[in-house]
């Protein structure tokens, strides 16, 4: 199965949202950032390299939150595996995102966030 790592990363109250551009799968949608965990990489190191390649961001390191299973229509069924981004090296910056914004918790639900990062907002918005 394939499994996807999420960052919540938060700052002053307030978490790191990115919006997906117009050409990328869920085109506009938001989303935590964070991608697929590759073979024979673990989730931690994934988590690494992901906030490396979309925010410049080195030595991330968290703890996990919750994982749970979703299946997009049509499409085989994935492992998120959300974590809590408390330490890093840098400054997050726009790499890859149509745009990134800092939103409080309780916000997020407002956001039209891609359909697999919704259980996790209902139950970390609440």
């Amino acid at each position: 199965m394939t499994q996807v790592v999420a960052a919540i990363i938060e700052r002053e109250g307030r978490i790191l949202i990115c919006r997906r551009k117009p050409e990328q799968s869920h085109p506009l949608k938001w989303e935590f950032p964070g991608g697929k965990v590759e073979p024979d990489e673990t989730p931690a190191a994934a988590l690494n390299r992901e906030l490396q390649e979309e925010l410049d961001i080195r030595d991330a390191a968290g703890d996990e939150i919750t994982r749970y299973e979703y299946a997009y229509p049509g499409k085989n069924p994935i492992l998120l595996i959300f974590f809590r981004v408390q330490q890093f090296q840098g400054e997050p910056r726009n790499l890859i995102f149509q745009e990134m914004r800092w939103e409080p918790p309780h916000k997020l639900s407002e956001f039209d966030f891609v359909e697999g990062d919704l259980d996790f907002i209902r139950a970390f918005s609440a």
